[in-house]
C-alpha cells in the first residue's frame, strides 16, 4: 500500500493516539480541576481503535504512541496494548510506547514490559511533594516516584518529561537534572503550550519560561553539546558533559520544529488531528462505522493526511488576557493527548 505522504512531501510514520480523556489528576496546564468528561458512547471501542491503528500501520505508520488523559486508567486497556503488540512481531511496527502520569506504573509496568515495550514517557514537573500536590490538584508524588521505580525494575527505558513553569519549578532545574542523572532517567523540558480555556489568563502567560533561557541556566553549570539525532519527534536534543546524559527541549513557541512534522493524532472519539497546533481535523468516527471494510476509512485518512498543513500557529506574543486570543487554542490538552 502506498506511503502516506502529506503535501510537503513528509512521509506520516507517527501516530499519537489518545484512548481516553479521563485522568486521574487535574494538571492545572492540561485540564479544568471540574472537567466535564464525554460520555463513554461518544468513544471509541477498543476494538474500533485496533481497527483504526491497524489501518494506520497498514498505510506506513511505524511508531504508536498512546496517550490520554491517563492511557493507563482506561478499562481493559491491556487488550489494547496485546492486540497492538502482534504488530511489533510483524515487523510492521517498529516502536509501541506510551506516555503516562506514573500514578498506575507500579500495576502495569510488568505487563506493558513483557507486551514489547521498550521505552515510556513519564510526565513529572516537580520532585516537591507539595507543589505536587498544588500542579496536579489530584496527584500523590510517592506514587508516582513509586511508579517510575517500578518501570525501571521492569526494564523499561524512562524519559521524565517536565513542563517548564517561570515561578513553579524554575528553582528545580538542577535538582531534577540530578535526580534524572542519578536515576538513569532522560529528561526533557517543554515549554507550555496555549491551549485550553484559562491560557489567556495573566497568571498562565506569566508561567511561560522560554527554554532559550532554561537552557542558559543549565550552561552555566554544565557543558552542553548539541546531538544531531532524531527521535521522530519534535525535541532537540544536548549531551551534559558532566553526566554524560541527554537533555531534550520541546520549543514550539521559540523553535518552530514543523519542517521534520511526521506525525498525526487522533483522539479517543475518532477526530484526526493533522497538527496539534491547528483546530481543522477529521472525523474517522464516522466512515469506521459506516462500513466493516476498509476502503472508506483508508479515502478518508488520505483525505486528511492531504489537508496537513505546514506548520503550527503557536504564539504567546498575539495573545491578550481579555478578549480574542490569537494563536490559542480552546481545546484542552487531554483532548488530542499532548
Amino acid at each position: 500500500m502506498t506511503q502516506l505522504i502529506d503535501p510537503f512531501a513528509r512521509a506520516i510514520s507517527y501516530l499519537r493516539v489518545s484512548v481516553t480523556d479521563r485522568c486521574d489528576f487535574r494538571c492545572t496546564y492540561c485540564m479544568s480541576e471540574n472537567m466535564t468528561f464525554l460520555p463513554k458512547a461518544d468513544l471509541l471501542s477498543l476494538e474500533e481503535l485496533d481497527r483504526l491503528c491497524t489501518t494506520f500501520i497498514r498505510m506506513g505508520v511505524q511508531k504508536l504512541r498512546i496517550t490520554g488523559g491517563e492511557p493507563l486508567v482506561r478499562k481493559g486497556i491491556l487488550t489494547f496494548f496485546e492486540a497492538m503488540s502482534r504488530h511489533l512481531g510483524t515487523g510492521a511496527l517498529k516502536e509501541l510506547t506510551l506516555t503516562t502520569n506514573g500514578s498506575q506504573l507500579t500495576k502495569f509496568a510488568e505487563p506493558l514490559a513483557a507486551l514489547g515495550i521498550k521505552r515510556i514517557n513519564v510526565s513529572l514537573d516537580t520532585l516537591d511533594p507539595a507543589k505536587f500536590a498544588q500542579i496536579t490538584r489530584w496527584g500523590r508524588l510517592p506514587q508516582v516516584l513509586d511508579g517510575i521505580a517500578a518501570a525501571k525494575a521492569a526494564g523499561l527505558r524512562v524519559k521524565i518529561n517536565a513542563v517548564a513553569l517561570k515561578g513553579f519549578n524554575e528553582d528545580e532545574l538542577f535538582s531534577l537534572t540530578d535526580w534524572c542523572a542519578a536515576n538513569d532517567h532522560d529528561l526533557t523540558f517543554i515549554e507550555v503550550m496555549p491551549m485550553g480555556d484559562d491560557m489567556g489568563s495573566a497568571t498562565r502567560l506569566d508561567q511561560y519560561w522560554p527554554l532559550k533561557d532554561l537552557r542558559a541556566r543549565l550552561a552555566e553549570r554544565f557543558a552542553l553539546t548539541d546531538l544531531t539525532e532524531q527521535t521522530g519527534g519534535p525535541a532537540r536534543y544536548v549531551r551534559l558533559a558532566e553526566t554524560g546524559q541527554k537533555i531534550g527541549f520541546i520549543t514550539p513557541l521559540t523553535h518552530n520544529f514543523c519542517e521534520s512534522c511526521n506525525r498525526v493524532r487522533l483522539t479517543c472519539t475518532g477526530e484526526l488531528y493533522m497538527c496539534l497546533g491547528q483546530e481543522d481535523m477529521a472525523d474517522l468516527r464516522a466512515p469506521l462505522r459506516a462500513n466493516p471494510e476498509d476502503a472508506g476509512l483508508e479515502q478518508a485518512i488520505r483525505a486528511a493526511i492531504a489537508r496537513k498543513p505546514k506548520g503550527h500557529d503557536f504564539d504567546y506574543s498575539r495573545q491578550k488576557v481579555a478578549g480574542k486570543i490569537g494563536g490559542q487554542m480552546t481545546r484542552h490538552m487531554s483532548h488530542t493527548g499532548g
